[in-house]
């Protein structure tokens, strides 16, 4: 299973990236694996400001629904349009093109405090 180095990852399996000012949210690939195939993602939260323990959407697989938690603390600023028309995106590029929320931190050095690809595989291993 693939885990890019440049991303972070959290325990509840998403992950994080920072692209310049922009920081985007998505599920793993081990996430996206136990789900199975993705059918539906309702992101509510878009203009909300939320705790990590908080969920801010669902994804609707064939064999369940699960919550979707932010990694760090952060405001939702805008959800993944394109998954809207075809949620299969997150099964085919859940890195890349399967992004699902865009994010502003509160507190952008909290991001340090989450997993390195190594310590997420380590993880889902044990």
């Amino acid at each position: 299973m693939n885990f890019p180095k440049n991303l972070k990852y959290s325990k509840d399996h998403e992950w994080l990236r920072v692209d310049g000012d922009d920081y985007y949210v998505g599920i793993t690939a081990y996430a996206v694996d136990q789900l199975g195939d993705i059918v539906f993602l309702d992101i509510p939260s878009v203009g909300e400001s939320l705790t990590s323990e908080e969920p801010f959407g669902t994804v609707e697989a064939v064999k369940t629904v699960s919550d979707l938690f932010l990694p760090v603390d952060a405001e939702v600023l805008e959800f993944n349009e394109e998954l809207d028309a075809d949620p299969g995106i997150v099964n085919a590029d859940p890195y890349g093109k399967g992004w699902i929320v865009k994010i502003r931190p509160e507190n952008p050095e909290d991001i340090e405090g989450l997993l390195t690809a190594e310590e997420y595989q380590e993880l889902i291993n044990e």
